[in-house]
This record gives structure tokens, sequence and C-alpha cells, in this order.
């Protein structure tokens, strides 16, 4: 389909049709199955961010955003200090993402709710309160523009070089704020060309095993703090933001963009009721091989030494993602390196039964038992993935070799966490229990219990600020 010029009476930009919907959007307007997602993704968010306050760099972040100074407008979770909000958003984006817990889309392959939740937040803040009735379409519109340009992309991390948690995350967390704030249609146009002029985040940052990676949606939720006070206060962004001729369309995504699937059915129906959650600490294209190799852990008693040899099929972006440099993916000198590593999480799998945030700290990515499995675990491209799947978090095909010449072969197409293999309540409720366990100060005992309370009454939550007071030690 030919894009519309900037003049052109024909077509109305994308930015005008999310910017009246995301601005219009009402608690009314959400059906059960959208309510109960952003519900999961608020706990999930909020639980991983707890998590994430004690990982590398965070406290460096959290010191600089101090320093820094400024009107106290919004609070640094775990912390407890209040700074400008664009900078609790910066920070507290950051921090939810940091463990790579969070929550995914497995289709349009992106993390949503780490730049979005603490955007609106931080906007909430700002604001002196916002009720939860109002907070819940805010965070569903981002959510929704976030991942159906996900779903409509057609070209993936690896080829295109960019990571769309962070480079939809501008978008969507700009609307989030924007609708916390109360901008109007025309305002929240012109948030959204404001972020255009910020849009960023590459996949080097994986390759290189960087700190950034974790930092980048909080690059996003940022930006959308700045995009919409200046929106606020009559600042014109671009308006052809996504359909112009240099458009976001063209210029980051090469046109490989299914527009129809970014308008069908808006209002109607929600893409990110479709999102996944993690059950474990690192990137989801591993998350297929670890159930696998969970599996025939318990069916098969395997024991690492009796173990020979590991193949894993995969999709090619899998492949590059967590498999190359194969010699830095089997022993990673980095906390990234491990957390973007097949060898390394499947032998952890085999090794102890699980895997958990304990696996990606400097003394787990250096255990001599995990490291000596992973030397022996090979992937490779499974063509027949490779068509089906090529855009999709991967399945995978396990091969195990035993040391008797016998051989275990498995396939699993959804990871847990699915919504067609969804974790229970229990599960997110374990999971919160142990991400509370590890936040930088002592939270009260039963905080995540009081957290998943405030969640699911949050339609009649008077100001979602409690939300922001159960992680906040000095509240």
């Amino acid at each position: 389909m030919a894009i519309a010029s900037d003049t052109d009476p024909e077509h109305e930009d994308l930015a005008v049709t999310l910017a009246r919907f995301s601005s219009a959007l009402t608690l009314d307007d959400l059906p059960a199955d959208a309510i109960a997602t952003a519900k999961a993704d608020v706990f999930d968010t909020l639980a991983c961010a707890a998590a994430g306050s004690t990982a590398r760099g965070i406290g460096e972040l959290r010191d600089l955003a101090v320093e820094w100074g400024g009107a106290p407008q919004a609070t640094v979770f775990g912390f407890g200090d209040k700074v400008p909000a664009h900078h609790a958003a910066w920070v507290n984006g950051a921090m939810s993402h940091a463990r790579d817990y969070d929550d995914t889309h497995d289709a349009a392959v992106l993390h949503a709710g780490v730049s979005i939740i603490p955007a609106a937040l931080a906007a909430a803040e700002l604001r002196s309160g916002a009720a939860g009735r109002d907070f819940l379409p805010a965070v569903a519109a981002g959510l929704e523009v976030m991942c159906r340009l996900g779903v409509a992309t057609q070209i993936g991390i690896v080829e295109s070089g960019y990571m769309y948690s962070s480079l939809f995350g501008y978008f969507g967390s700009t609307v989030a704020a924007g609708r916390v704030l109360g901008l109007d249609e025309t305002e929240m146009l012109n948030a959204i060309g404001i972020a255009y002029s910020q849009v960023a985040g590459n996949h080097q940052v994986t390759r290189d095993g960087a700190l950034t990676k974790r930092m980048q949606p909080g690059f996003a939720a940022k930006a959308a703090l700045v995009s919409v006070q200046m929106a606020k206060r009559g600042i014109r962004g671009v308006h052809s933001t996504f359909e112009g001729l240099d458009g976001f369309l063209r210029v980051y995504l090469h046109n490989r963009c299914d527009r129809a699937v970014l308008r069908a059915d808006l209002g109607k129906r929600y893409e990110f009721a479709q999102l996944s959650f993690k059950p474990y600490p690192c990137c989801r294209f591993n998350h297929t091989a670890i159930d696998a190799a969970l599996v025939l852990r318990a069916s098969a008693g395997l024991r690492p030494d009796a173990i020979r040899r590991i193949r894993i099929g995969v999709n090619r972006q899998a492949y590059e993602a967590v498999s190359t440099p194969i010699a830095v993916r089997k022993v990673p000198q980095t906390i990234v390196h491990a957390q973007f590593s097949l060898p390394f999480t499947v032998a952890a799998a085999l090794v102890d039964g699980h895997v958990g945030l304990g696996h990606f700290s400097d003394e787990g990515i250096r255990r001599k038992d995990i490291l000596a499995l992973a030397s022996r675990i090979d992937p490779f491209v499974d063509e027949e993935i490779e068509r089906q799947w090529g855009r999709s978090v991967t399945p995978a095909n396990l091969h195990v070799e035993m040391e008797d010449g016998s051989a275990h072969i498995l396939r699993i197409d959804y990871p847990l966490g699915h919504p067609d293999r969804p974790m229970r309540t229990e599960d997110f409720d374990a999971k919160a229990a142990d991400c509370f366990r590890a936040a930088v100060k002592p939270l009260p005992q039963g905080a995540a219990m009081g957290l998943r309370e405030r969640v699911n009454g949050m339609e009649s939550l008077d100001d979602v600020r409690e939300l922001v007071r159960v992680l906040d030690p000095t509240a």
C-alpha cells in the first residue's frame, strides 16, 4: 500500500487515529479480558521493578537522578526519592526491565509494560493523583498502541537492528502518560509527534552485553513525560508521525508493516490481551527450550553428567539473539550475556530444575557445573520452525543425546506464560514474593499481597499512588 503524503486529504495519519482512540478511551469501553490483562501487567511490572531495584546499573541511575535534583514530582520505586517526573519514569522503566522478568508479546516480540506503566504512574504523581478507573484505560491505550505496532511489523529485530520494546515504547508510554494527564485529541497528536523526535533503541546492546539494554525502555518512559508536558504547554509536534513522507513506518521499518493490522477493529479487539508473562528472568527466546529441558528432566530423569550433547532447533532471529557468537553464549562474561544465552539457561534448567534470579548474578554466571553442560549445547536454525515462526518468539526442538547412546527429543511451540499456556494466579504471587525479597530496601511482610489487593480492586481505587507506596519503604 502506498504511503499517504503529508497533505493527502483522503487519508489521515495513524497518529491522528491513535490520538483520537487513546484520548477518548474509558474503562467502560474495555472488555473484561483487556481489563484483566491490564491489571495483570501492572501487578507483574511492579513486582519486576522490586527485583530490578538491586540490579546492576539501577543504583547509579537513581544516584544521578537524585544528584540532578529538581521538583519532587514522582517517586523512584523502591528507594523512595522524589525527583522530577521524567527522571522517575526513566529510572523506574530501567528498573522494571533490568531482570528481564517482565511481560512479552510473543508475536510482536517486545516487552510492553516496562515503559508504559512507569510513565503512567509518574504522570499520576505529577498530577497529584489519579483514580484507578482513569488509570486503567490509560495503561490499556498505551499497551494497545505498542502491541499493534509490534504485530503489524513484518521485519524482525535482528534484521532491523532495533529493539521494539523501546522503539515502540516511546509511542505507547506517551499515549499512556498523556491519557493520565487528560490530553485532548490535538494535544495527544502533538505529544505523539514530539515523541517521534526522540525515538531510539538498538539491538547492539544485547550483542555487546551492555547494561544499556535494560535502560532503553526507561529512555522511552522518560521521553513520554517530556513529550506530554511539552504538548500540554501548546508545543506542536509533527502530525504525520507514522505515514508521512519521512514518517516512522518508512524511516524505521522500511515500510515492512501491515497498515491494515494497525487499524483493524481498533477499540473493539484488543491485541494486548495476548500478552504473555515470564516464569524465568531471561530473554523470552530461551523459554521454550527451558520448558522442554524441564519436562525432559522430570520425565526422563536426565542427569547432566550422563548427557553427551544437546542440540536445540530455533528460528533464525532467536539463533542470532541468544546463540551467537556461540563462544560468548556458552561462557557468558556478563549478566546480560547470560540472560541472552540459550546454552547457559538450558544448562541451568537441567542442573538445578529451575531458572531463577540467582542464576543471573556474578556468582551464578560463573558456576562450573552449569558452564560444563553449556559447553555441550549447540543451537541451530531449524528450517521448519523458521518457515512457520520466523517473526514470532521461537518454538524449540530439543535433541538430547545420552552417553549410553539413547536419545530424547521434545518440541514445545508455546512457552509457559503464553495465553495458550497461562501462568496461574499462585504462580504470579510466588514470582512477586520472590521479586519483593530482592528489593533494594526491605519491604513489609505481605507487601506483595498488598499490591495484589490494590490491583484487583483498581476500578474502585481512589488514587493509584497507592500502588507506588507499596514499593516505597519510606511510606
